[in-house]
């Protein structure tokens, strides 16, 4: 952990300051990732069994989870648990549901009428991380605006525990959220299944869900391939960044920055702030904080990666958030509503002190798969809109076509394309012979 003076650090200093641990190798991660696809492509479910016993350490006899595991894990979970997850599902529904949009209808121009329908994707693969720590949370993010919709095949993927079963909340936070068909496969492995299909497992159409960076790079892969699945987004190993002023409280914004930090050991979490001593107190609270959270091996590698900048002002400070990008952003300064029109690029945005990013992993309401690595530049995190492909149509009337073919005889002329112009002209030469049908 540092403490780092932007305005003294050069643009090589600025730039290391920034960078995140999980892109070092990239090319070396992208290369397993590879190598992992190509396994699963040729080997299928021998090939996700024998990764699962080599990298998760449990031999499985099936892949699917059978309705005894489903049974087990309800039992598994106490009443507090269960409503805690029903509460979840039900913040996140009213958010996704509200963003159902209808059909455009608009007539461009007389006798010309031009729709844009919305359908589900035919089949959706959900990724669940089970790493260092189950996350049912994710579950409900991706399942539920599956649900919305109506994705009519919607499977999901999440590691196995040692004990060679999938974590108990995660089951049961898919089944009420809408997933009947669950596999015990995590990694770059489940990724290459769902994109291309076994024996086991369906093809999918497209991937969702964040994971670690062999995951992001196996659904960049797949994505790129056209016989793989697209991918929802770049969506890897979590980060925040967190912008304070004076104003601010330094236990506050360690608790912020040390919940981003106990995901991984290559998790990021930064601080940009206009006051030296808030930084100061922001190092010792995380000092103090640390020793009495149960996820301290892990601290104790990702909180090397913790920077803690100082800035002039908090221009700059938003000049620093705008080139970091960060999948999370949190707003510690007065009247931080005032400052929002400030943000360019973050995944999602935290106003205030009392708005935890902790809220908006669990139940909130918007989406928390969202987009890390820089991308929130140019992605948005995960909507309802992502499980859905919008189609236009177009129907042009007798009238239609001979007000606007025109137009398009001449466009194709000046492009050279008298195909193009055919297929109008023949028509209103029909019309013009009296036929109109």
């Amino acid at each position: 952990m540092r403490i780092l003076d932007w305005t003294s650090l050069s643009a090589a200093g600025r730039f290391t300051a920034l960078q995140r641990p999980a892109q070092r190798d990239v090319a070396g991660t992208v290369a397993a990732a590879q190598a992992i696809i190509d396994q699963v492509r040729r080997d299928g479910d021998a090939a996700l069994l024998e990764l699962t016993e080599r990298f998760d350490g449990v031999r499985l006899g099936a892949l699917e989870v059978t309705p005894t595991e489903f049974a087990a894990a309800e039992r598994a979970l106490t009443p507090v648990q269960h409503t805690a997850i029903e509460t979840a599902i039900s913040t996140v529904h009213a958010f996704h549901a509200a963003q159902v949009t209808p059909p455009v209808r608009v007539e461009t121009a007389p006798g010309v009428l031009c729709e844009r329908i919305s359908v589900p994707v035919r089949a959706v693969g959900l990724y669940v991380p089970a790493g260092s720590a189950p996350l049912p949370s994710t579950a409900i993010m991706l399942a539920v605006p599956a649900a919305i919709a109506a994705c009519p095949v919607r499977i999901m993927c999440t590691a196995p525990t040692h004990g060679g079963a999938a974590d108990p909340a995660v089951l049961v936070a898919a089944r009420k959220a809408g997933v009947k068909r669950i596999f015990k496969v995590g990694g770059a492995q489940a990724i290459a299944a769902m994109a291309y299909g076994t024996a086991s497992i369906p093809k999918c159409d497209k991937l969702f869900g964040p994971g670690n960076a062999w995951v992001t790079a196996a659904k960049l892969l797949v994505a790129n391939d056209a016989a793989g699945a697209a991918a929802d987004l770049p969506a890897g190993v979590s980060e925040v960044m967190v912008v304070a002023d004076d104003g601010a409280r330094a236990d506050f914004v360690a608790a912020d920055l040390l919940a981003q930090a106990e995901h991984s050991p290559d998790a990021q979490a930064l601080l940009v702030t206009t006051s030296a001593a808030l930084a100061q107190g922001v190092a010792t609270q995380i000092e103090l904080q640390m020793r009495v959270l149960s996820r301290a091996d892990i601290l104790r590698e990702s909180v090397a990666n913790i920077r803690l900048l100082i800035v002039d002002t908090l221009e700059t400070a938003f000049d620093v958030v705008n080139d970091y990008a960060p999948e999370h952003l949190i707003l510690e300064i007065r009247d931080a509503r005032r400052w929002l029109g400030h943000v360019t690029a973050a995944g999602a945005v935290f106003l205030g002190s009392w708005s935890p990013e902790s809220m908006g992993d669990y139940c909130s309401g918007p989406n928390h798969t969202l987009p890390t690595y820089g991308f929130a530049k140019a992605y948005s995190g995960l909507s309802l809109e992502d499980f859905q492909k919008t189609i236009t149509v177009q129907e042009i009337s007798p009238a239609g076509l001979q007000g606007l073919g025109p137009t398009a005889q001449v466009l194709a002329a000046l492009e050279g394309l008298d195909a193009h112009a055919a297929a109008v002209t023949i028509r209103l030469d029909a019309l013009r012979a009296g036929v109109n049908s």
